[in-house]
């Protein structure tokens, strides 16, 4: 058992930790303020890779494997966690059309998505259906071209701001097995946004529902096969689960290397606050909370990219530690600095309103414990 990561996965993690440094982490706070990135900033990951991170090279991927891919969102996550989720659902969307869709498709898609000339954003919450999400209502009817949609999702991160959707929806019975996966295109008739939503965390990230109104996809725009979108979206969920996790453990760790440094400098009673045997404890605590979440998180990636019977148990379970472990190192790392970890200048608070949402969305917490005890009972 070797716990080392090889040279060329230190060389990802570099590669994109710096580039999060000089081209992320600057202009992060501005971002925020704006409630948007630039869209230039997208061509610039995928040169180097990170558009299509699980795509084949044959179609301008780079063929990474799911731990190689918590490497990448934890680094660049130490620059904004937002941002970095934000490359993850974009990769989530490139990783199901590649596993799951024709040759066809794949050649109609995916090169835009590995190069990012397109962006890509993944829809199957909706206003009614978010933890029972085989509930889904939003329904595509059958027509002579393909399929005329109508429905509306919500909590859409890049909804009126992404160039592709793909989205989950019912084209047959009640339950999972009526559900199929769609790519709509921005521009397609009948599409449209609601108002962006006003938001704690992840601002900069634009956020709304996408509203289908008699929109019609035609028939080559199906990723797969009707009835088997549940089964895509789930499985892209255990990748999406690991990659939300490796962004918060990133955003944590961010917060504790800037707590240890705050603490060398602020003085109270004399001396620096570091030298307080109480608060060396806390980040005593802290450091061995993120390297055991750490562990256990590329443990779950390995299983993901070995093909474990338990990979989608040990994913849910990395999820469900992993951001619970990073919000609460983030509040904490925000109480050490006092006042000052209030304010906006110091990074702290911006960390802890990101990291939040990491305990909810590709499926809250809780439904991770459903998925775990489920499991457990059923071996």
């Amino acid at each position: 058992m070797d716990f080392a990561l090889s040279e060329e996965q230190t060389l990802i993690f570099d590669m994109a930790k710096g580039f999060g440094q000089e081209h992320i982490a600057p202009f992060a706070q501005q971002w925020e303020a704006d409630g948007s990135i630039p869209k230039d900033l997208w061509p610039r990951i995928a040169e180097l890779g990170l558009g299509g991170i699980y795509v084949s090279e044959e179609y301008g991927g780079s063929g990474l494997s799911r731990l190689d891919a918590t490497l990448v969102f934890e680094a660049l996550a130490m620059s904004c966690p937002s941002v970095g989720s934000f490359l993850s659902i974009h990769n989530m969307c490139g990783g199901m059309i590649d596993k799951f869709g024709s040759e066809e498709t794949k050649q109609k898609w995916l090169p835009d998505l590995c190069s990012m000339s397109k962006v890509f954003s993944y829809c199957l919450t909706e206003p009614g259906s978010g933890s029972d999400a085989s509930a889904l209502k939003t329904r595509a009817e059958r027509t002579n071209e393909g399929y005329t949609l109508n429905g509306t999702k919500a909590f859409i991160s890049g909804g009126s701001y992404s160039d592709a959707y793909v989205c989950m929806v019912r084209t047959g019975e009640d339950g999972p097995k009526g559900i199929s996966t769609v790519v709509v295109e921005d521009g397609a008739d009948g599409l449209s946004f609601g108002a962006l939503e006003k938001k704690m965390g992840w601002l900069s990230q634009p956020t709304s529902q996408v509203q289908f109104d008699d929109c019609n996809v035609p028939a080559d725009n199906l990723i797969g096969d009707e009835g088997k979108g549940f089964s895509y979206a789930m499985a892209g969920l255990d990748g999406g689960r690991l990659n939300i996790s490796a962004g918060a453990l990133g955003g944590a760790q961010k917060a504790l290397d800037l707590t240890v440094q705050y603490m060398s400098e602020r003085k109270a009673f004399g001396k620096s606050i570091n030298q307080f045997q109480a608060l060396q404890f806390r980040l005593a605590e802290y450091e061995t909370k993120l390297q055991a979440s750490r562990t256990f998180l590329r443990q779950a990636a390995w299983k993901l990219d070995s093909g474990a019977h338990d990979a989608s148990k040990f994913c849910a379970m990395a999820k469900l530690m992993v951001t619970d472990v990073a919000f609460d190192v983030a509040n904490g790392c925000l109480q050490l600095h006092g006042g000052y970890g209030y304010l906006a200048d110091y990074g702290i608070e911006k960390i802890v309103r990101d990291l939040r949402v990491h305990q909810i969305l590709e499926g809250t917490n809780e439904i991770m414990r459903l998925i775990i005890s489920r499991q457990m009972i059923a071996a």
